[in-house]
């Protein structure tokens, strides 16, 4: 190891007794590198990060003299500055990029890398169960509450809906699914009986494989035998129908269908940024040990369920027979990609010989590559990338500049790794405004490794907050859905996307759906994302990925988005800055203070006291919300601002979180090693973050909620 470094002992032992092994790289190679990228790096990052200074305060002079301000005039003031660059459309030319980023639409799981056992759920979401899906969700309506054995009341519904679904999406040529006695393979095709005869898919083409059953499944003169599972394809998605007349619930149905396995989480994001707690080289080191257990394949956890242990390790891939007679070879893991830090972020799991804290984002990115060689290499017990290539998600980037500065850095570590050129490919997260509104620019500088960008709804509120800060006091939260800035946003995404080539190659993304439990409301609203033009969209469950993939098989995104191409929405719309337009009630002040300080202490309280990124925190009304730092962002700044601008007095603010830390401690009743606020508000750190989070959100660079979490999670740690 460099002696010009201070490392972590967590971490070092990760990456020298667990990372480089087999690799033929020295631990001090390793270090050694990281110095070196360090060194030429973090000076960049520092200017880059003066830059967004330099232009706020330019904004913010702005705005105290012209207010909101006409948009226009806006955009000439901010195209001055250098702030707004001029339209640009290039077309993107990657190589090497898997099909479930390049040609199939369907959901997208995020998932903490500092908890394994999610990482794994995560993984193996590829596929998943419909029956489970719609049996225990709100789905379909419940008639009754639901005993720990199996309900065949409520599995009657679901078959009847499953029918269904398979009527709408998989026709047969005439009658229905539920008509089907039995399903077999004859000749290379699927033959259903029904009373009166045998019939198959009004589609023949759809049917796109099947394992055969203990008899063989047919003869060489074609006679049908039995099939252990179907397969079916639909807009690149498959599903299979799992035969078992011996399954209780096979015995149920009246083909013997014992399940309907969707394909669901084609892809999911190993998060090392916004829904994690990492502070120190022990958290570092345990969210790069599930990444590097995914590269591997060696993933492996137990937990206690219903009394047993149960282990889990992921998924093999799933073998068929194909019509024509050959195997066929579908993977059973959901592709992983990798979030890493923004620029923005220094940890102290590495210092230099003065002490300072490393850049973030440049360990990310020698780590996440470093462990995707044993998966590029063809070391792991199965493989995620088959294309050779490497997913990073960047989030908060601010600009064209910063992403060239990030397409730089992975060239870099390429080149120090031994990769081929443009192995590294860039998610961008657009959820920035300088990102936004120069979105064509930004794809521009990284054309040949750009493999998604994804819209984010909160982060970007909160820095249309925070950029806009001087204009006035901002709308309500819930009011932001139906500003103009957030319709051009989102479809704006979609369309320089599209005018950029992305079908085929990339990702067009949409953001979280909030609530885990209310997937009915999901069912009924979010198949509005592949409608919108998007090929993969954010859920926060397995159950949620496979319930969001009906609407992949619904909507054929590639024709949707053939149907959207050429549309062009106006980034002036950008421009519109969201201020309010006459007075709050006391009520409707008290009730938004209300909302959005039990959101950040719900939320703050988790993350500083007990060291969880994301999780279900329940809102004022009891209702569970998927939560990261991304919520927090919105809500604190949004209150900042009002504060700023006198909507609410500093006493009333910290009067209201006193308040709403009485009702987070009841709601987290019964939360292991939970320490109650109230009994001690001066002297607990989760409501001294919140606080902190507020009343210094004005002056905070870009409303970021990192440091004072970090701060105040490593003096928890410190107190034991």
């Amino acid at each position: 190891m460099s002696t010009d470094q201070q490392v972590d002992p967590a971490l070092r032992a990760v990456v020298d007794d667990e990372l480089l092994p087999g690799l033929d790289i020295a631990p001090e190679r390793f270090w050694s590198v990281l110095a070196q990228l360090q060194e030429r790096f973090a000076p960049r990052i520092a200017t880059l990060l003066a830059r967004r200074d330099e232009l706020q305060r330019h904004v913010d002079a702005w705005h105290r003299e012209h207010g909101a301000g006409d948009p226009e005039a806006y955009a000439a003031f901010l195209a001055e500055i250098g702030y707004l660059v001029p339209e640009t459309t290039a077309k993107v030319q990657v190589s090497r990029v898997d099909v479930e980023i390049a040609d199939v639409g369907g959901p997208q799981l995020v998932v903490p890398a500092t908890v394994p056992r999610y990482a794994l759920n995560a993984a193996n979401a590829r596929w998943g169960s419909l029956y489970d899906a719609l049996y225990g969700t709100d789905v379909l309506p419940l008639e009754r509450e639901l005993g720990r054995g199996y309900d065949e009341r409520r599995g009657a519904q679901v078959i009847a809906e499953s029918d269904r679904l398979l009527d709408e999406l998989f026709p047969l040529a005439s009658g229905s699914h539920a008509d089907a006695t039995a399903y077999r393979v004859r000749g290379g095709a699927l033959v259903v009986d029904i009373a009166g005869g045998a019939i198959g898919l009004a589609d023949p083409g759809q049917f796109a494989g099947h394992r055969a059953g203990s008899d063989g499944g047919g003869d060489d003169d074609g006679h049908p035998g039995s099939v252990a599972a179907l397969l079916l394809r639909r807009n690149g998605l498959h599903v299979e129908l799992t035969i078992d007349p011996e399954h209780q619930v096979g015995r149920q149905h009246h083909a013997d269908v014992a399940d309907v396995a969707l394909e669901s989480a084609v892809t999911t994001i190993v998060d090392l940024e916004d829904s994690v707690a990492t502070v120190d080289g022990a958290d570092k080191a345990q969210a790069y040990r599930t990444w590097l257990g995914l590269m591997t394949g060696k993933l492996a956890t137990s937990f206690t369920k219903g009394g047993q242990t149960v282990e889990r390790t992921v998924n093999g891939d799933r073998t068929y027979t194909a019509p024509d007679g050959s195997e066929l070879v579908l993977p059973g893991r959901s592709l992983m990609l990798v979030r890493n830090c923004g620029h923005h972020m220094t940890t102290n799991a590495v210092r230099t010989a003065d002490g300072t804290e490393v850049a973030e984002g440049v360990l990310d990115a020698l780590f996440s590559a470093t462990a995707a060689l044993h998966d590029l290499r063809g070391l792991g017990r199965y493989s995620n990338s088959r294309a050779g290539s490497v997913y990073i998600v960047k989030p908060k980037q601010h600009g064209p500049d910063e992403v060239a500065l990030t397409v730089e850095l992975f060239a870099a570590v390429e080149e120090a790794l031994g990769l081929e050129p443009r192995t590294l490919k860039i998610g961008i997260m657009d959820e920035e405004k300088r990102t936004s509104v120069n979105l064509g620019a930004c794809i521009a500088a990284a054309q040949d490794r750009v493999i998604f960008v994804n819209t984010g709804f909160l982060d970007r509120t909160g820095d249309e907050i925070h950029t806009d800060f001087e204009a006035g006091p901002v709308v309500r939260k819930d009011d932001m859905r139906s500003t103009a800035w957030l319709a051009g946003y989102e479809d704006r995404n979609v369309d320089v996307a599209l005018a950029a080539g992305f079908p085929g190659q990339a990702q067009v993304g949409k953001g979280m759906w909030a609530k885990p439990a209310a997937m009915a409301a999901m069912l009924e609203q979010k198949g509005g994302h592949p409608q919108a033009g998007a090929n993969c969209a954010w859920v926060p469950s397995p159950t949620a990925a496979t319930l969001h993939a009906l609407h992949y098989l619904r909507t054929d995104v590639h024709a949707r988005q053939r149907e959207l191409a050429g549309r062009s929405t106006d980034r002036l719309l950008l421009l519109h800055v969201p201020v309010l337009t006459g007075e709050l009630s006391d009520e409707e002040k008290t009730h938004e203070l209300e909302t959005n300080a039990q959101s950040i202490l719900g939320y703050v309280v988790r993350w500083v006291a007990l060291g969880i990124g994301c999780s279900t925190v329940p809102d004022l009304d009891g209702v569970g919300l998927m939560e990261d730092r991304a919520t927090l962002r919105i809500s604190s700044q949004l209150i900042a601002n009002w504060l700023h601008h006198g909507v609410v007095d500093s006493t009333t603010v910290r009067e209201t979180f006193a308040r709403m830390a009485a009702v987070v401690d009841e709601q987290n009743v019964g939360e292991p090693d939970y320490r109650p606020m109230v009994d001690d508000l001066d002297g607990h750190e989760a409501f001294q973050a919140a606080l902190d989070l507020v009343f210094t959100g004005r002056t905070e660079p870009n409303g970021y909620t990192e440091r004072a979490l970090t701060a105040w999670r490593q003096k928890a740690k410190a107190r034991g």
